[in-house]
């Protein structure tokens, strides 16, 4: 029960702070300037959106390159191997 209160309560919280934000981005709209504020503020928010995206993608291609080191490391390895073979065989 005291739960289902809390729960409650910080729902009325939560509601309230939406409504008092509303009201405060109505008001800061009838301000001078304020109509170019809330602009830039939602081109800020699509930038930073984006930049998000773009920094997820980040990390397959860092998977990517690091695959693509073992794989080049391990094709140098094959290939030094098998020339100090051969020239041990051509100095015998």
């Amino acid at each position: 029960m005291a739960r289902s209160r809390q729960q409650a309560h910080e729902k009325d919280v939560i509601a309230k702070l939406a409504d008092r934000g509303e009201a405060t981005i109505a008001r800061l709209a009838d301000l001078p300037g304020g109509a170019r504020a809330l602009k830039a503020f939602n081109e800020l928010k699509a930038r930073v959106d984006e930049l998000g995206k773009k920094v997820r993608g980040v990390d397959a291609l860092e998977a990517r390159v690091a695959k693509l080191e073992k794989e080049l490391a391990a094709l140098k390895r094959a290939q030094k191997a098998p020339s100090a073979t051969r020239s041990r065989k051509a100095s015998e």
